[in-house]
Order: structure tokens, then C-alpha cells, then sequence
């Protein structure tokens, strides 16, 4: 991938959502642009505790969404 499918929501953020063309309803992030997530199969048990903090800090909506998962 190169940098034009990663963008963050806002300037701050430290999360990258990436702009995968090739999928259809799945929401891929990453925090170094090298591990990518989904967030539907890895948010939050196939992430460190940190990166779960971060997310559901950044993504608040999404954290409340999944909060049967934790």
C-alpha cells in the first residue's frame, strides 16, 4: 500500500484509516502503517491494550458500539 489509502479523521489522530478500494464494508485501521486492523475481526482482542485505549479514545462511537466485545 502506499501513503494516498491512509488518512486520519483528524490532523491529531494517531490512528491512519485506511482506503482500500478492493473491499466493501470493512473498516481497516492501522497505528504505523505497517499492521493493518480490521476492525470488525481484530477490535479489541487482536490488539495491545494500548492501541485499544488510543482507539476507543479516537473513536468513541465505535468503542461504544463494541462494548459487549471487552
Amino acid at each position: 500500500m502506499n501513503d494516498e489509502k491512509f488518512y486520519k479523521k483528524e490532523p491529531n489522530d494517531k490512528i491512519w484509516w485506511v482506503d482500500d478500494p478492493e473491499t466493501i464494508g470493512e473498516y481497516k485501521f492501522t497505528f504505523d502503517k505497517k499492521k493493518i486492523y480490521n476492525l470488525y475481526a481484530d477490535y479489541p482482542h487482536n490488539m495491545k491494550p494500548d492501541e485499544v485505549k488510543t482507539f476507543d479514545e479516537e473513536n468513541n462511537k465505535w468503542a461504544e458500539y463494541f462494548s459487549d466485545r471487552k
